[in-house]
């Protein structure tokens, strides 16, 4: 057992959700541990969420890896578990040769790292690109094998739903929508006159976007504007369509076996977006309104 273990994450508006929330579908792994997570307190943070866990916060006043080191020693911790992009291999190295605290190092973007374990829980990944990138001690960790997937989407794999005349389409363009494209997306949907439509749209607080986003929504008794949700994966399970990133909801859709339309809209998420291409999944580079309507329609 790793008796104790500091998880290095944030969440913003512009940062996103999903590592802070799949750092506490990970943490699972670690039931009989103590775990800390060391989080900024940035504009559009979910840090609540790993309150609601039962999970200690220790709030960062820096981005300062030195801060981050003391942590460590002060808190005795044996694993740290990093899932932040501005931690680079230098400082990964630094923290390693001031602590010896083990390192696990997520990663979705075959970054250099300098760490026990790397973690790239993609379906698209591959560990032979890793060769030249960790030291040789590391022990990768790659695939679809290593998916972190939440005890929800287990629960519903198997389960089947009644099919009715209603189309439904789930949309997910991550937790904080940074490109605020999803007034377009549900623009488009309506402009092909679906008689029985039901669209159930996932977001949450962290979305700067969002007052505007349920302004448009107000009224519109097609669209379920779904904030903080707790049931994604039996919304996703019940829907006839999935309009994702090409992100972990790719994976998470992927493992219900649902018809999905992915479309690029961070840099991080290229390598997830050339495995979908590959594998002849339906996808977008970008949004375009014109191609994206040409595609729903040979879907639906």
């Amino acid at each position: 057992m790793v008796k104790n273990i500091l998880f290095r994450a944030d969440s913003s508006s512009l940062i996103g959700t999903g590592h802070i929330i799949r750092d506490l579908t990970y943490s699972s792994k670690y039931k009989n541990s103590n775990i800390i997570f060391a989080v900024r307190e940035l504009d559009g943070n979910i840090n609540y969420k790993i309150k609601e866990y039962g999970y200690k916060i220790e709030v960062l006043k820096s981005s300062r890896i030195e801060e981050l080191i003391n942590l460590i020693k002060k808190s005795k911790i044996h694993l740290l578990v990093i899932d932040n992009y501005n931690i680079n291999y230098s400082q990964e190295k630094m923290i390693k040769e001031k602590t010896g605290v083990k390192i696990l190092s997520f990663d979705d973007t075959y970054q250099k790292h300098y760490c026990d374990i790397l973690l790239n829980h993609n379906i698209s990944a591959n560990k032979k690109r890793y060769k030249k990138l960790v030291p040789a001690h590391c022990q990768l960790l790659c695939g679809k094998k290593y998916t972190i997937i939440r005890d929800e989407f287990y629960k519903q794999k198997y389960k089947k739903y009644k099919k009715n005349n209603f189309k439904k389409i789930f949309i997910a363009m991550g937790g904080a929508d940074h490109t605020n494209i999803n007034i377009d997306i549900l623009k488009t949907i309506k402009s092909l006159n679906i008689k029985k439509l039901i669209v159930n749209l996932v977001t949450t607080d962290a979305n700067k976007n969002l007052n505007q986003l349920k302004l448009f929504c107000k009224n519109k008794n097609w669209i379920n504007l779904q904030i903080n949700s707790t049931n994604i994966a039996k919304l996703i399970k019940k829907s006839d369509l999935c309009i994702i990133t090409p992100s972990v909801t790719a994976n998470e859709v992927l493992f219900l076996n649902q018809p999905l339309l992915s479309i690029k809209t961070a840099s991080n998420q290229t390598e997830i977006y050339n495995y979908l291409k590959k594998n002849k999944y339906p996808v977008l580079k970008k949004f375009d309104k014109k191609k994206f309507k040409d595609k729903l329609c040979k879907i639906l």
